[in-house]
């Protein structure tokens, strides 16, 4: 059996237990946790994927993240996808939640956030190669074709969120930040 996640409805209620590849083929809702990590001086995190993954081989992303798991928060999954893809461990502060249409299937979304101050180990099955580009870099890759379709929206959702001052960062705080994280990183190709 296939890894299994929570089957959710329009609200974000639980439905019930399915395996992820049947809610992705049936386009059944399910929940995604991801985390965007910005380093003390402002600069995010952008990755390749390893030119073997399933989902968007080779392609750029700025989130980290996938399925939660059966019983997990949406805190708790970006936490464990953390810690899984980039051996950080530090407790994301949760952002926003949107319902993301999804190039491949539909799925809850909920983005979190955490500066990062320690070294990065990314595992090399998720990641290829990673570097920290500021905002407006950042705004011009999102609209490269190499880039994850599914993290075009989460990051106009992001920035808009940050404008209207919802985010600690956007007011000039720092508080709900912790975290540890990176040096450099490979660069991005």
């Amino acid at each position: 059996m296939g890894e299994l996640v929570e089957r959710v409805g329009d609200d974000d209620e639980v439905i019930g237990v399915v395996e992820r590849g049947e809610a992705i083929r049936r386009r059944w809702l399910h929940r995604v946790a991801t985390v965007v990590c910005r380093d003390p001086a402002g600069r995010y995190l952008v990755h390749r994927r390893p030119d073997d993954m399933s989902r968007f081989p080779g392609r750029l992303n700025w989130l980290l993240g996938g399925a939660t798991e059966v019983g997990e928060s949406y805190e708790e999954g970006a936490a464990r996808e953390l810690w899984e893809e980039l051996g950080v461990r530090g407790r994301p502060r949760f952002v926003l939640k949107f319902r993301c249409a999804g190039v491949i299937s539909p799925y809850w979304l909920g983005l979190h956030e955490l500066v990062v101050t320690g070294p990065l180990r990314p595992d090399p099955a998720e990641i290829a190669a990673y570097r920290w580009v500021g905002e407006a870099e950042l705004a011009g890759l999102v609209r490269d074709p190499a880039f994850v379709p599914d993290a075009r929206e989460a990051f106009q959702r992001y920035r808009a969120s940050r404008a209207e001052g919802r985010s600690p960062r956007a007011r000039g705080e720092h508080g709900g930040f912790g975290g540890v994280a990176g040096p450099e990183g490979r660069p991005v190709t």
